[in-house]
């Protein structure tokens, strides 16, 4: 992680950043734009996931379905996500065939077609994709408890977006959203992978120079007002399991409580993966674990710390066993966290939970697509010296750092509990 890294911006606003791993004969870029599930209203929710998805239906110069073949062809691999705070593009390419990628990132930011018969084909492929989410209890879940723990902030929607927006959002309002989002002044590219930087940064300045710069779209925040007491919801539908989600109040990534809080997650429940495409590691040695899982309660638990922009929630999912319950879970889970909260966890039970928690972060930061990843990621809620410096805040968290963050994090006044309950019945087809 140590390669230096050329930090630039275009005229036009675009940053551009740009890093050099002789390691392998690939490269990877990703194009990130500051737009996602925070930057919608009611009656457009899900409009950020669904330009993502027409980024992927063409534009005059490279027609619908050429760019799957094309970049097959070529040895690549491509995708896209979006989230709460943003949505980006990637493609790892072979050294010698980036070139593709960079063309294809380019016209697109200013150049897809959104023809009105591909929005209405999309349409009812993401009302597919809501209606099959919905078929998941962990998903109805988890939307009852965002909707419980953030009544004003945007964070309240599920990237998705809401099933009566997607039945009625236009194809004039897909094409505004694209058109006031994706602008260079609200992107970074970022590239890393075997090349040269002088190189790369002059193609990348005729690709990407002359698009237009375009308004930077305003964004005006409504914080969450303090929540006044613990809330609760209860969500029945169907299948055999049930399920229980706690979610606290959680720090935004660039407060000082999030390291810490990650390795109160680590000690908790397991370390949580920054890299929401990347995989996890074994959670045997936590405290959750040992106290659920091993005490048959529960078949599985996990917890979610995410970094974003703004505070959003820590979360601890639950699969409760089938002669268990979710009133037996949680008094476990509220004694374990009690037993948290009552001193300070050990010197070795932090040494132990910052190792996983560090081995985690560099298991999935080691590929070439994963350094492309984190050079844009981490500028979508701070800058890439977050990520140069997190394993070094990481090492120097103490357990009275623990204690206190569990003390103000953890506690029933800021959280909200979720119970999902079969009713035995199938799921919709």
């Amino acid at each position: 992680m140590s390669e230096a890294v050329l930090r630039t911006r275009l005229r036009n606003g675009l940053e551009v950043r740009l890093k050099e791993i002789h390691t392998a004969p690939l490269i990877s870029s990703w194009v990130w734009y500051r737009v996602g599930a925070r930057n919608e209203v009611p009656g457009i929710t899900g409009i950020s996931h669904w330009v993502e998805h027409m980024q992927f239906k063409g534009t005059p110069l490279f027609p619908t379905g050429t760019l799957d073949r094309a970049i097959s062809r070529e040895g690549g691999t491509w995708n896209a996500f979006t989230w709460m705070d943003w949505t980006a593009y990637f493609e790892t390419m072979p050294q010698d065939r980036i070139e593709l990628a960079l063309r294809v990132e380019a016209d697109r930011m200013q150049n897809s077609l959104f023809d009105p018969a591909e929005v209405e084909s999309e349409r009812s492929v993401i009302i597919s994709e809501r209606e099959g989410s919905e078929n998941e209890p962990t998903f109805r879940l988890s939307e009852e408890v965002h909707a419980a723990a953030f009544r004003v902030h945007p964070y309240h929607h599920m990237t998705i977006g809401d099933m009566a927006d997607l039945h009625t959002i236009s194809r004039d309002d897909l094409y505004g959203h694209y058109k006031r989002h994706y602008l260079p002044g609200n992107a970074v590219l970022a590239v890393a992978g075997n090349f040269k930087t002088s190189t790369m940064l002059r193609r990348v300045r005729e690709l990407f120079g002359s698009i237009p710069s375009g308004p930077i779209p305003e964004y005006s925040n409504r914080p969450e007002p303090e929540q006044p007491g613990e809330r609760r919801v209860t969500v029945e539908g169907p299948g055999q399991t049930s399920f229980l989600e706690l979610a606290y109040q959680g720090p935004e990534a660039t407060h000082e409580d999030f390291v810490p809080m990650a390795v109160l997650d680590s000690a908790l429940t397991g370390a949580s993966n920054l890299n929401l495409f990347g995989g996890g590691i074994s959670n045997k040695t936590s405290r959750l674990y040992k106290k659920l899982v091993e005490g048959e309660l529960a078949a599985s638990v996990v917890g979610g710390l995410a970094a974003t922009v703004h505070p959003y929630l820590y979360s601890i999912m639950v699969t409760v066993r089938p002669e268990s319950s979710p009133e037996k879970v949680l008094t476990a889970l509220d004694e374990e966290i009690e037993r948290m909260l009552d001193k300070a966890v050990t010197v070795e039970e932090v040494a132990r939970a910052i190792k996983q928690a560090k081995a985690l972060f560099a298991y999935a930061s080691e590929s070439i697509t994963n350094q492309g990843f984190w050079l844009g990621y981490s500028e979508m809620f701070a800058d890439y010296a977050w990520f140069e410096t997190y394993l070094d805040r990481l090492s120097k968290v103490t357990p009275d750092q623990v204690l206190e963050v569990a003390r103000k994090r953890l506690v029933p006044t800021k959280r909200v509990v979720g119970v999902y309950r079969p009713n035995g019945t199938a799921a919709a087809a």
